[in-house]
Parts: structure tokens; sequence; C-alpha cells
């Protein structure tokens, strides 16, 4: 049975799921910039990718991000004001 988190994000609009995901999958993105969007905590988007990825994806995605200072906000420098390198979505 899915958790609760994982009800919520499937309740949400296909194009808000997958935000959420590439969200998670960018490493500059924070978690708390996940949260304040769509009201999924850290614990939460864990459970959802989890249940989202393949388990060999999800171990690797788990490594990747467990520490990193770019997915916490509070680990972060004080001198980035930004979630994202300012030319990553450029047209």
């Amino acid at each position: 049975m899915p958790k609760a988190a994982v009800k919520r994000f499937r309740c949400l609009p296909d194009d808000e799921q997958s935000r959420v995901i590439e969200m998670a999958w960018e490493d500059r993105t924070p978690f708390e910039a996940i949260e304040r969007l769509f009201g999924l905590g850290e614990p939460d988007v864990i459970d959802v990718m989890r249940h989202q990825l393949k388990p060999a994806s999800f171990r690797l995605w788990r490594q990747r991000v467990t520490g990193r200072s770019t997915k916490h906000t509070a680990l972060r420098s004080p001198d980035v004001l930004r979630g994202y390198c300012p030319t990553q979505y450029k047209r």
C-alpha cells in the first residue's frame, strides 16, 4: 500500500508529477523548494522517488543526494540565492 505522500503525489496533474521528479533529480534544486511548491517534504520526496524509479535508479539517486549541500538549504552557502544555474533554462 502506498504511503500518504505517494497518494498525494498521484493526485497531482501529470505535468506537476513530472516536475516534482525533475526537481528531485536536479542536483541544485533543494528539497525545500519542492516542499514550497508542492507540499512534499524531503521524506515525502524520497517515498515518491522510491515508488517512481526502478530500484537501481533509486539507490543511485539516494546515494547521490544524501548529504549533498545543494539539496539542503541549511547546508548551502548563504551566497547561493538561486536553485539553478543561470544558464540552465536559456532558450
